[in-house]
């Protein structure tokens, strides 16, 4: 293999393939990149058997042929070199001379032979995405994925496509966050599929300037495709949670409130709220009093004036919980609802169901 291409094109197409790597050391294969030689191009090739990426740039080949490089050490290799055309040339049947301008490194390379194939996925449905559509959704819910591997279905994002609208929910029991906006078009059928969590939060900081990403799903797949990027992902299986039937259609105590001014004071009363003190929230007449207090530390206090109707409240949250939940929206105002402190609390949007926020209380 002999080739040659920008240092930039080549570091953008690694920034991607390095994102499906594996850490496992009983599997060293797993840490390379495949690296393919033909034509005008060059594809890059990454997988950890659960996700599997392959990445196409522009190269002046002068030798076709194939090789698998440490992923890592690769992409620290190029990013350290000057902004210049790389060479990269196969020295021996293991080693590649990676050459740029004065600056030359050899690397221990692997057989492609031992390299995973890439699936062949052909989706039974395709839905094409606009990218900061998707950016946007993933940001609304990422923060309520559960982390917790006991429960696989929780760790993924539910995503529902349904004629024009595009809907994405994330739940870890405690809390949960569903967003939904307009595709800019329509699907041909509708898609419900549950995509692992830290894929849907990769892609769209990959798919960067890319238009769109389109999304196939087949019986066990997820194929994600955005600019010379395909992205391919396992579904997970299993039942997600009846996300509908646990949001309230209302609340005896209702207020709407300004998002900034509520994300600011949380975050400043927050800072009292230490070793798993709750976030204390009172409403009365036209005040939203936020209240944090921990032994041999101190207290906070903040009031915000507000539009209420209802009953008064005195409700309690996860501090961080609650923090997460505010952040995350882009609106302008937010409106909170909640009908006792034993039951769930709801931010959602002043207008319209694009986002909506479900937080369990805790005790105070």
């Amino acid at each position: 293999m002999k080739l040659t291409i920008a240092r930039g094109a080549l570091l953008d197409s690694l920034t991607v393939a390095t994102k499906a790597l594996s850490s496992r050391t009983t599997l060293p294969i797993l840490s390379g990149i495949l690296m393919t030689a033909s034509g005008e191009t060059v594809t890059l090739q990454s997988t950890d058997l659960e996700i599997s990426i392959k990445n196409t740039a522009g190269a002046n080949v002068e030798e076709e042929g194939s090789v698998v490089l440490p992923g890592r050490l690769l992409s620290e290799v190029v990013r350290s070199l000057p902004e210049a055309a790389v060479k990269l040339e196969t020295s021996s049947y293991d080693q590649v001379k990676v050459s740029c301008g004065s600056t030359s490194f050899t690397l221990r390379s692997l057989s492609p032979d031992d390299f995973p194939k890439f699936p062949e996925v052909t989706p039974e449905l395709k839905v094409s995405i606009p990218t900061p559509v998707l950016q946007s959704l993933v940001r609304k819910v990422s923060k309520a994925i559960s982390r917790d591997e006991a429960r696989p279905i929780l760790t993924g994002i539910l995503v529902v496509v349904d004629g024009s609208r595009i809907r994405l929910v994330a739940t870890d029991s405690y809390r949960l966050a569903v967003a939904e906006d307009e595709l800019g078009g329509s699907a041909p059928e509708r898609i419900e599929v549950v995509v692992p969590g830290k894929a849907l939060e990769e892609v769209p900081r990959l798919a960067g300037d890319s238009e769109t990403v389109t999304m196939g799903v087949s019986d066990n797949q997820v194929v994600l495709e955005f600019g010379s990027s395909v992205y391919v992902t396992r579904r997970i299986e299993g039942t997600f949670p009846n996300y509908r039937q646990l949001i309230p259609s209302g609340g005896e105590t209702t207020l709407t409130v300004s998002r900034t001014e509520l994300e600011e004071a949380a975050k400043r009363v927050s800072l009292l709220a230490q070793h798993n003190a709750p976030l204390r929230l009172k409403v009365s007449d036209s005040t939203l009093t936020l209240s944090a207090h921990t032994q041999d530390v101190g207290e906070a206090v903040e009031d915000l004036m507000v539009a209420t109707q209802g009953e008064p409240l005195e409700i309690a949250f996860n501090h961080s919980f609650l923090v997460d939940g505010v952040t995350s929206s882009d609106d302008e105002n937010l409106t909170f609802m909640a009908s006792s402190p034993l039951k769930p609390g709801v931010f959602r949007s002043e207008k319209g169901d694009t986002y909506t926020y479900l937080i369990m209380p805790v005790r105070p």
